[in-house]
């Protein structure tokens, strides 16, 4: 087999910079760690109003048994009217991206 070395220079612009996949993925977890979303900031997220995200994410049980913190997770569920949801933003959006084909299947 013949092997060639090639030197090649790629130009990359002052305002850009090259870093690896899981050091990319790091730096979005760290943007996220420590942040809590309100219902508002969580509709502007997923691009739906609070009662298709109840119906479709919070509420199923499948769904609800992993999210609940009383269950572990890391979705507020208010127990009386007044109280606001809260959602550990950083988990919720993990929780988001695995499960898009799931939640959306019903489109």
């Amino acid at each position: 087999m013949q092997q060639f070395n090639v030197n090649l220079s790629v130009p990359v612009p002052d305002d850009q910079v090259v870093i690896s996949k899981i050091e990319l993925e790091n730096l979005q977890n760290q943007s996220l760690s420590g942040v809590y979303w309100t219902m508002k900031d969580l509709e502007e997220k997923v691009g739906r109003k609070q009662v298709w995200i109840k119906e479709n994410i919070l509420y199923p049980t499948h769904f609800k048994k992993i999210l609940d913190v009383e269950n572990g997770g890391f979705v507020y569920y208010p127990k009386s009217k007044g109280q606001t949801w809260s959602f550990q933003a950083s988990k919720m959006a993990d929780f988001l991206d695995k499960n898009f084909k799931d939640i959306f299947r019903g489109e």
